[in-house]
């Protein structure tokens, strides 16, 4: 069966996350919806991450399986008319071959978290920012995010009700600066466990605030106890922003 690769960006709020539900909205039920609208055919779309409800996403990556060999072209273009109104648009399709996995043939994933630091609310960033009144100590949040870089037991930073086999991962980066009014944070690895990202932040916070040391971090790091971890940073503000693949291996002549 012929085999495409999507990028889509997504809006998080109206989603219950990536994976489908017993209730509410996920994108890949949206998704698999708008190719039954397109092609007849009850497709699964199988996805680079496991976005939670309300983590947006630049370039989520998925790929299906079709009876027929459709032009990538005309694939986008469909799926996006009966993606509507869900703020969920396909921005790429190609076709794979067979071997292509999105989840299993990635080769790094990269968030980005973003921190609106002002004392006005934001309006048309509402619910795609975690907005915070106080200012942030972001040198103090840097030399506690490199504590974190490199190969560690992040038990501290995984969800309780993480699947992961192992808690072991490798963090590549883990970069904070200052953009105006905004402090970003941008995390690489090949994979992350569920809720890190959000725990890492949550807990950089508190050394932005002063309430923690920067060495507090490597402590809590160290301890491999859920409980020494921060507030887990809310939803809002985590974006997929993409996935990295071996360039070009999958990549098949379609019609």
């Amino acid at each position: 069966m012929p085999r495409f690769k999507l990028v889509i960006e997504y809006d998080g709020t109206p989603f219950v996350g990536w994976q489908i539900q017993s209730d509410g909205l996920s994108v890949q039920g949206a998704l698999q919806d708008a190719f039954f609208k397109f092609t007849g055919e009850r497709v699964r779309a199988r996805g680079a991450g496991r976005t939670d409800s309300g983590v947006h996403a630049l370039g989520q990556v998925a790929h299906v399986d079709l009876v027929r060999d459709w032009a990538p072209g005309r694939i986008r273009d469909a799926l996006n008319f009966h993606l509507r109104p869900a703020p969920c648009t396909v921005i790429e399709c190609c076709a794979v071959d067979e071997t292509f996995d999105a989840r299993f043939s990635a080769v790094a994933r990269h968030y980005v978290y973003r921190i609106l630091s002002r004392r006005a609310p934001p309006t048309l960033d509402l619910n795609r920012v975690w907005w915070l009144t106080q200012d942030l100590n972001v040198e103090a949040m840097q030399a506690a995010a490199s504590f974190l870089v490199g190969t560690h037991d992040f038990t501290t930073f995984r969800a309780s009700q993480c699947q992961a086999k192992s808690p072991v991962r490798t963090l590549e980066r883990l970069d904070i600066v200052r953009e105006g009014a905004e402090i970003i944070v941008r995390a690489s690895a090949r994979s992350f466990l569920h809720n890190q990202v959000r725990s890492m932040v949550g807990t950089l916070k508190l050394v932005g605030e002063g309430k923690w040391r920067p060495g507090d971090v490597a402590a809590a790091l160290d301890a491999r106890d859920r409980t020494r971890c921060g507030t887990v940073a809310p939803s809002s503000g985590l974006y997929l922003e993409r996935v990295d693949y071996p360039s070009d291996v999958y990549v098949r002549i379609s019609i």
